[in-house]
């Protein structure tokens, strides 16, 4: 039963987060406070009074990626949404899990700019934005608006990808 909740279950978290993600451009802030709510409870369920500590240190570990929100390179609902997986998965997995998107995401954003021949675009983008922001001093925001440019992907489809890995132990 531990294997069904601690592996199985943040697979239906992200696994439904991607969906709202594709479907709306945004993770409901509803289902993370319900996936939270049902990760605590079953921590506290299968670890008793240490899950709650068990829960929080897993939560908070992605709170670190609150710079890419800041530079406008990642979305709120995604940290919010490694908040609720950590708070299962625990600080280690979620460190990992984290990466492993990461890395899912880059062979994503590979793949974009190979099939859409804009790589050398993509790279003077980057570089702009980084003397911008460096000559001026503001953050400003890294993203482009339009959800639709094809540069801009969901970014819960690599963080859905390293969870199935995750609960496949592959890591």
């Amino acid at each position: 039963m531990s294997y069904v909740f601690f592996h199985l279950f943040p697979v239906a978290v992200a696994a439904t987060a991607m969906v709202m993600d594709i479907r709306t451009a945004k993770v409901d802030n509803g289902w993370i406070l319900f996936s939270m709510f049902l990760g605590l409870s079953g921590c506290i369920w299968q670890k008793g009074i240490a899950g709650i500590c068990s829960f929080a240190v897993g939560s908070v570990v992605p709170l670190l990626l609150i710079i890419l929100f800041l530079f406008g390179m990642m979305g709120a609902g995604d940290i919010k949404l490694f908040c609720a997986l950590g708070g299962v998965m625990g600080p280690g997995a979620i460190s990992r899990c984290i990466f492993v998107s990461f890395l899912a995401g880059a062979c994503i954003a590979a793949v974009l700019l190979i099939i859409n021949h804009n790589f050398c675009e993509r790279i003077l983008y980057f570089i702009k934005y980084v003397e911008h922001t460096v000559s001026t001093g503001k953050i400003t925001p890294y993203r482009r608006k339009s959800i639709s440019a094809p540069e801009n992907f969901h970014f819960t489809i690599p963080v859905f990808i390293s969870v199935l890995l995750y609960a496949g132990g592959i890591y």
